[in-house]
C-alpha cells in the first residue's frame, strides 16, 4: 500500500472531526488522497471484518460511542469541468472537495444551479448520500452521475442520477450503506439556467440587499445570509445543522393537523399523496427551542439543530434527540426522524 496515497493511524479521538465536537475514538482512521489506493487499503489484513465509517467533515454524523473499526477519510480535492456545449458543462468535484469551495468555483465560471445550496456544510462526497437540498433546491436537481467504489463488486462504478434513486434526503448510499463510497460528483450545470427565488426569504434578502435584477452569485449571497442569521456556526456553537427532517404525512392527516393549528406551515412535496410539515414549528410548538439539558441543547434562534453547548457526549445528544422525538409524537402524533447518521 502506498504511503503516500494513504496515512493510517490508530486509536484516533476523532473529536476534532466532527461538527458536534463529540469525543469518540476510531481504533483505525485512514486518510486518503489517492482513491487509486482504495482497493489495496480496503484489503489490507488489518481491517479485515471491521466496520467501516467514511467521514468527511463530520457535519452529518452523530457519534454515540467509540468506533472499533476503520474510519476512512477522502481527502482527493479536483475540480474539473468538460464543456456539453456553449451554454452548459459537467463540473467534476472529487469527494473530499468542500461543498461550498465548489459552488464557489460553479459560480466564478459562470456556472448556475447550485447557488440556494450555498454554504450547506460538508464535503461533495456527501452531497450525494442525502440528496442535500434547501431553498427549494435539491442536489438531484443537477446531479449528473457519480463515480464510487462498490465495495459488494470489489470495483469502480459509476452510478447515474437514476441509478442514485434519490428521494427528500435519501437515496440508493443511504439505503445500502456498507456497499458504496462516493470518490467523485459530476454536475450538469448551465450559464442560463432559471434562477429560484420563489423560497420564503430569498426575495425579501434580496430586496434588502437593494439588487433588483439578481444573478445566480446574488442568490447565493442572499442564501449564505439567512442562512448566517438563522443557524449557528459550527465553529462557535458546535452542531451538525438541522437535525431533524421535515415530515412528510398524508393529506387527510395534513388537513386534520392544519385545522387544529391554522398556524402550522406545510407545503406540497415531490410525492402527491403526502404533505410535508415544518419539524422546526412542530419542535418549537413544543417548547424545546431554546432549551438546554447541561451541555446538550437546541437551539435559541433555530428549533431543528441539535448544539453541543461545551462537553455533551454523543450520547447525551442522542438522548435530548429521542426526548424531543417523543414530545412531538404525544403532542401532534406526527414522527420526526434525525437527518445525521447515528453511530
Amino acid at each position: 500500500m502506498r504511503t503516500d496515497a494513504v496515512r493510517v493511524e490508530q486509536n484516533v479521538d476523532l473529536r476534532t472531526l466532527n461538527t458536534l465536537r463529540v469525543s469518540a475514538r476510531a481504533r483505525y482512521l485512514a486518510q486518503l488522497r489517492d482513491v487509486d489506493a482504495l482497493p489495496d487499503l480496503l484489503a489490507d489484513d488489518r481491517f479485515a471484518n471491521l466496520p467501516l465509517l467514511v467521514l468527511g467533515e463530520g457535519s452529518n454524523v452523530l457519534l454515540t460511542r467509540n468506533f472499533e473499526g476503520l474510519v476512512l477519510r477522502v481527502l482527493a480535492q479536483r475540480i474539473s469541468e468538460t464543456p456539453i456545449d456553449s451554454d452548459s458543462a459537467l463540473v467534476c468535484a472529487d469527494a473530499g472537495v468542500r461543498w461550498d469551495d465548489l459552488v464557489t468555483w460553479t459560480l466564478a465560471h459562470g456556472y448556475c444551479g447550485i447557488e440556494n445550496l450555498a454554504l450547506i456544510p460538508g464535503l461533495c462526497g456527501a452531497a450525494p448520500i442525502q440528496n442535500i437540498g434547501a431553498y427549494g433546491v435539491e442536489l438531484s436537481d443537477t446531479l449528473h452521475e457519480v463515480d464510487a467504489f462498490d465495495r459488494r463488486l470489489c470495483k469502480q462504478v459509476i452510478l447515474s442520477r437514476a441509478e442514485c434513486r434519490f428521494g427528500y434526503r435519501d437515496s440508493v448510499f443511504k439505503r445500502e450503506p456498507d456497499r458504496y463510497i462516493v470518490t467523485e460528483i459530476r454536475l450538469r450545470l448551465s450559464r442560463s439556467a432559471a434562477l429560484k427565488m420563489d423560497y420564503a426569504g430569498i426575495g425579501e434578502e434580496l430586496a434588502a440587499l437593494d439588487i433588483a435584477a439578481p444573478n445566480a452569485a446574488d442568490v447565493a449571497t442572499a442564501v449564505r445570509r439567512l442562512r448566517r442569521r438563522k443557524l449557528p456556526q459550527p465553529s462557535i456553537l458546535p452542531n451538525a445543522g438541522s437535525f431533524f427532517k421535515n415530515p412528510l404525512v398524508d393529506i387527510t392527516r395534513a388537513e386534520a393537523l392544519t385545522a387544529a393549528y391554522p398556524a402550522m406551515p406545510h407545503w406540497k412535496s415531490a410525492d402527491a399523496e403526502r404533505i410535508k410539515l415544518s419539524a422546526g414549528w412542530l419542535i418549537e410548538q413544543a417548547g424545546f427551542k431554546g432549551f438546554r439539558e447541561g451541555d446538550a441543547g437546541i437551539a435559541s434562534g433555530h428549533a431543528l439543530v441539535l448544539v453541543n453547548h461545551g462537553n455533551a457526549t454523543g450520547a447525551q445528544l442522542l438522548a435530548l434527540a429521542q426526548r424531543v422525538q417523543a414530545k412531538v409524537q404525544q403532542q401532534f402524533g406526527v414522527t420526526i426522524e434525525p437527518e445525521p447518521v447515528v453511530i
